[in-house]
């Protein structure tokens, strides 16, 4: 006999008018590690929906919500409902459902997420649901698929599909910054250098050809690389190349035909993609490079009325952002972006990922206070 289906798990219930740093635990009890989105894509629809000043839009496993007031400005909040995989530490607090302990005197949420990015996600929600009416226009992003490859972005789908929904004046992703406004981001190339020999047996290794010895005047190169720092608009963005993962051989008595090195470069936002393949090559003259993945850096853009004021709405010195993020795909589409949200980017990803709650209540002041005017 054939059991039945079993139900359908009910949707979570967010508040989004609780405190924000409880909307942050919440979204954390959700698990949604990146492919698992479904049910916190529904639980943030379903909250959304409740709000009658929004208009929601729903595309696979990413939610948009839009004010339409008419203001002269629009503004993108952007953040994305996904996580890296849970620890496989024994004892591990940064995992799923969340955990409270209070450290030096500080109220702290622990859990996967807390700091990439459920935070900024709870300040986006704890906004959509009480900024009724700001003095800017204001889109609500949340997306899926961001800790995996680029190309199953959920906002690179949503601006395939739905671009127009995407289009502003000026953006701010809620990654983890430690409440500090970090403009643009470098850009990252990563490319695979291939080495072939011949196999022979190693007690007659005269009679072969090492492909792993080949690729020494890669890696000497790379040793004796000197990273650069370039000043973008006032900004200094420190680059670095760097070989990630090499291999070659398959046994212990094998002179080995063939090897590689993956290398990554990030880059600079003075610098477009073909420029930053084209300094690579430069710098190991005559070796094939394997692009195997490429994405533009983004200028901080931090002369925007919209970005001056929300730098002085925060109140510090602005930072480069050193890493890759979402930002770039703003840029490209002609919205310049800053990144501004909760938690040490540090502890992303670590087992012991970890966010003050009184983090994500000064990353929700800071917006509601820039948003309200």
């Amino acid at each position: 006999m054939t059991a039945p289906d079993a139900a359908p798990a009910a949707v979570p219930v967010l508040d989004l008018t609780a405190d924000p740093a409880e909307l942050t635990a919440a979204l954390v009890d959700i698990a949604s590690v990146s492919g698992d989105e479904a049910r916190i894509a529904d639980a943030v629809e379903a909250a959304l929906r409740r709000l009658p000043h929004l208009r929601v839009h729903r595309d696979g496993d990413a939610v948009v919500a839009r004010t339409e007031l008419g203001r002269p400005e629009r503004v993108v909040l952007a953040g994305h409902l996904d996580t890296v995989p849970l620890p496989t530490v024994p004892g591990a607090r940064g995992t799923v459902p969340s955990a409270r302990a209070v450290v030096d005197g500080r109220d702290v949420l622990y859990g996967r997420g807390t700091v990439d990015m459920k935070g900024g996600v709870a300040v986006q929600l704890a906004l959509a649901a009480t900024l009724t009416e700001p003095v800017r226009d204001v889109t609500y992003v949340f997306y899926d698929h961001e800790e995996v490859e680029a190309a199953a972005s959920g906002l690179g789908r949503l601006e395939r599909t739905v671009p127009q929904l995407l289009a502003a004046d000026f953006a701010v992703l809620l990654e983890p910054t430690d409440g500090t406004v970090e403009g643009g981001c470098n850009g990252t190339l990563r490319v695979r250098i291939t080495t072939t020999g011949r196999a022979a047996h190693s007690g007659r290794s005269w009679i072969g050809e090492n492909a792993v010895h080949k690729q020494a005047d890669v890696l000497t190169r790379l040793a004796a690389y000197t990273p650069r720092t370039v000043e973008v608009e006032g900004l200094a963005y420190r680059e670095g190349l760097n070989a990630i993962r090499i291999s070659g051989g398959v046994a212990g008595n094998v002179i080995p035909d063939t090897a590689s090195v993956e290398i990554n470069y990030r880059f600079a936002p003075d610098k477009t993609p073909e420029q930053a393949l084209e300094h690579v090559r430069e710098v190991l003259p005559g070796h094939e490079l394997e692009v195997l993945d490429l994405s533009p850096a983004a200028r901080p853009g931090l002369d925007r009325p919209a970005a001056a004021a929300f730098v002085a709405a925060v109140g510090q010195e602005p930072r480069p952002k050193y890493g890759w993020t979402d930002v770039a795909r703003f840029s490209a589409m002609g919205v310049p972006a800053v990144n501004f949200g909760p938690g040490d980017a540090l502890l992303a990803h670590t087992d012991d990922e970890h966010v003050p709650a009184d983090a994500v209540r000064a990353c929700h002041r800071a917006l509601a206070d820039w948003l309200a005017g």
